[in-house]
């Protein structure tokens, strides 16, 4: 190997989080080298946020008109595949991440291409795609951003096919005539969306009761039967028991002896940490496993080692990750200039509390999905008294104007205790623009009298949150 290169803080993994991780620490002065084996942007940018909105993008722009008086007529024809695939490619940036090396460059940001392993503490070993070695020390920390992978099944004749995980199934070149999915969370019912609209005969094999099952059970619901109207097969409570590519596609055979056929099978069935090969085991920590952090990302038992994003497990979305890049960054530099933290500062720069308490995501199918807090059943499970208020979309008067025949649901959980709202869900066109308010509410801990005062825009579909508000208060 070559002599040492000495940086303040190295980061492995250049997607999303590890460059907010190096923007964080460069802007306060530390020396940062990222390193990278794949495309600088990581998943978020090439094979899933990104290409998967690129793609959803015209689905949900069709569907909504469809459902406006007097435009409906002019676009009920098919979609173009083609330029939805065109412009899918032009936001992945066609997969080459010379924009996003330029970046990294602009800010002073060494990188360093290939396979990163700690090499013991405050070491990284980097073999490069020619085969040449560097070894890169941190004065201060490292931080493992390595992200997570789809996660396939074991399963009898998965070797005998080539199935889809969520990167194929966000970058395919065209749509397959029969798909099946394997599971109902986000990644399922998102692609079950994308591929039915492009022409694919979707079928969707999911082991549970329902879709959506980490949300509130009507987000699921509504969610299927649109899928079903929208001519998807959606089936429940079905697992999968073996797999076989024959002369007709594959063969998919379920455990109730029953049998689906399919040109392209995805499975999106989870994921596992990206951390099984870059040298946990030279520095006591287990190979593959999850990264238990506190609120500042710092591992669990380490002074010098921070894991940041899905690699921690706390939560696995892009935004959070970034969220937690500014919490970590922040607190690096304060370590690094012995800068004392308020550690009981819960709402601090330095403590990602909104990772435990105000997470919001929109799961972009039609309709939409957006969440934000915890769900009834998980305020229940907390030990907290809690109340949650209904209310039909489809009754608010921006609602009605925004699509005919809007079909929605919205739920606000109140801690009674508190007098808070601790969760939000929103389903129905157009919600993911509702959600920020629903953030803003549940971090801020607004109390219920003066969200009062906070009055919505007359007709929006925003009215929903004073009709929450009457229903709860009777």
């Amino acid at each position: 190997m070559t002599d040492a290169t000495e940086y303040d803080v190295v980061v492995l993994g250049a997607g999303p989080v590890g460059e907010n991780v190096a923007d964080r620490t460069r802007a306060a002065g530390l020396s940062t080298a990222v390193v990278e084996s794949e495309l600088v942007g990581g998943e978020c940018s090439y094979w899933a946020c990104i290409p998967s909105k690129a793609l959803l993008r015209p689905v949900i722009a069709r569907a909504d008109a469809r459902r406006v008086p007097g435009l409906s007529q002019s676009v009920q024809g098919p979609l173009d595949a083609h330029a939805v695939l065109a412009h899918r490619d032009y936001y992945a940036s066609h997969w080459k991440d010379d924009g996003q090396v330029g970046w990294l460059d602009s800010i002073g940001v060494d990188l360093y291409r290939g396979h990163g392993r700690l090499y013991g503490t405050k070491m990284v070993a980097v073999t490069s795609p020619d085969g040449e070695h560097h070894v890169l020390t941190a004065r201060h920390v490292v931080v493992v951003a390595t992200g997570s992978r789809a996660v396939l099944p074991t399963l009898p004749g998965l070797d005998t096919i080539t199935p889809w995980t969520s990167r194929e199934a966000t970058s395919a070149q065209q749509a397959p005539g029969r798909l099946v999915i394997v599971g109902g969370g986000v990644v399922g019912v998102e692609m079950a969306t994308v591929w039915q609209a492009l022409g694919s005969q979707v079928t969707m094999l999911v082991r549970g009761d329902g879709l959506l099952p980490k949300m509130e059970p009507f987000a699921g619901s509504l969610v299927a039967e649109a899928l079903a109207e929208a001519g998807a097969d959606v089936r429940t409570g079905v697992s999968v028991a073996s797999v076989e590519r024959g002369a007709d596609g594959i063969t998919v055979t379920l455990e109730d002896g029953g049998s689906v056929t399919a040109d392209e099978i995805l499975f999106a069935t989870g994921r596992a940490p990206r951390t099984d090969d870059i040298g946990l085991d030279t520095v006591g920590l287990e190979p593959g496993s999850w990264l238990s952090v506190d609120d500042s990302c710092r591992v669990d038992g380490s002074n010098w080692l921070y894991a940041v994003g899905d690699v921690n497990h706390r939560v696995l979305l892009t935004h959070q990750g970034k969220y937690q890049a500014r919490v970590a960054g922040a607190a690096i530099a304060a370590r690094a200039q012995q800068v004392p933290l308020l550690e009981t500062d819960r709402w601090g720069a330095h403590a990602a509390t909104a990772d435990h308490d105000a997470v919001p995501q929109v799961v972009f199918t039609d309709p939409e999905v957006a969440s934000a807090g915890r769900t009834l059943a998980e305020a229940e499970a907390a030990g907290l008294r809690v109340r949650a208020v209904d209310y039909d979309l489809s009754s608010v008067s921006g609602a009605g104007l925004y699509a005919d025949g809007y079909r929605g649901h919205a739920r606000m959980i109140v801690d009674l205790d508190r007098e808070i709202v601790v969760g939000a869900t929103f389903v129905g066109p157009g919600v993911g623009e509702l959600l920020h308010s629903a953030t803003v509410a549940i971090a801020g801990e607004v109390p219920i009298e003066r969200l009062w005062h906070a009055v919505p825009a007359f007709p929006t579909i925003s009215e929903v949150w004073l009709r929450l508000l009457e229903t709860y208060r009777g």
